[in-house]
């Protein structure tokens, strides 16, 4: 699906992380969702090399990279220990400063690495997400029941990932709702292949961590008025929970100085289902145009 991209496997102080890349240029992370890996990038990465150097990286616990246990207070799967692993990422491949696009859950993790480097991170670009905290506030019966897996995911150790387990092929396609014609199975054969026991375990705590200690950091970056200061750039669906009840761009400018973006008519799966509309939106951003 990367024809012509490198794979590599770079340590961390934390864990090794898998990643692809190619192309020539300014550096380009690209963080994925849950429950994926870096081949949803497969569609716009080869585009996207032609202006940069392309990293598509999988998170900790995700794909092909480490897979660590958790711990009681969950830090070992915060946003800001998945963001150090790809801020080491970037420096070992050679890149002081580099812009991201997250989607979805590596968006949180893309918004976590450009508080805590701010000086690193040139332009960010948010995929079908609000902030975490956000997220949190406007909890309600709608919300719970649209996102009813921010709430199972989150359940102590082990129910979450016995039940996942037993069930783990029909769990993983649910997982993709509204829109399976979105991923190619190509892609569909790899995030099944890295959906085991380990990612699994790995992936809850993402989620424990987004509803424990993440927030710890999010509030005391409020308490001290913190926000993303590069331009930052929100793509996100119409049709989903957030576009369909959210002031998307008013969100974002609680939490960032410089805010743009749109309403894109598709799933929550952006990149794989609207791949051109999704890169016409990202390369003049990235490239500081627009």
């Amino acid at each position: 699906m990367f024809e012509g991209f490198e794979q590599l496997q770079i340590t961390t102080s934390g864990t090794t992380i898998n990643l692809v890349t190619g192309g020539s240029g300014p550096g380009l992370l690209l963080l994925h969702g849950y429950p994926q890996t870096h081949a949803m990038w497969h569609k716009i990465a080869p585009r996207l090399d032609e202006d940069f150097t392309v990293v598509a990286a999988d998170l900790r616990g995700y794909g092909d990279s480490g897979k660590l246990s958790g711990d009681p207070e969950h830090l070992t799967y915060s946003k800001r220990a998945m963001a150090q692993d790809q801020a080491e990422v970037m420096q070992q491949l050679g890149f002081e400063t580099f812009s991201v696009v997250g989607h979805d859950r590596g968006a949180r993790v893309s918004h976590r690495l450009t508080l805590d480097h701010p000086q690193r991170v040139q332009r960010l670009a948010v995929l079908d997400i609000i902030p975490t905290h956000k997220m949190f506030s406007i909890v309600n019966q709608a919300m719970a029941t649209a996102t009813y897996h921010w709430f199972f995911l989150i359940q102590p150790y082990d129910l979450p990932e016995q039940l996942i387990g037993a069930s783990r092929e029909p769990f993983l396609r649910n997982s993709f709702g509204r829109t399976p014609a979105a991923h190619t199975p190509e892609a569909l054969a790899e995030y099944m292949r890295c959906f085991d026991a380990a990612t699994i375990h790995a992936t809850c705590e993402d989620y424990r961590a987004g509803a424990s200690i993440d927030l710890v950091h999010d509030e005391a970056d409020r308490q001290q008025g913190k926000k993303v200061t590069c331009p930052l750039l929100a793509l996100w669906s119409a049709t989903g929970y957030v576009g369909r009840t959210q002031d998307v761009l008013q969100v974002w400018r609680e939490y960032a100085t410089d805010v743009r973006g749109q309403a894109l008519q598709g799933g929550h799966f952006l990149v794989e289902q609207l791949p051109d509309e999704t890169y016409t939106c990202l390369r003049p951003f990235l490239l500081g145009q627009a």
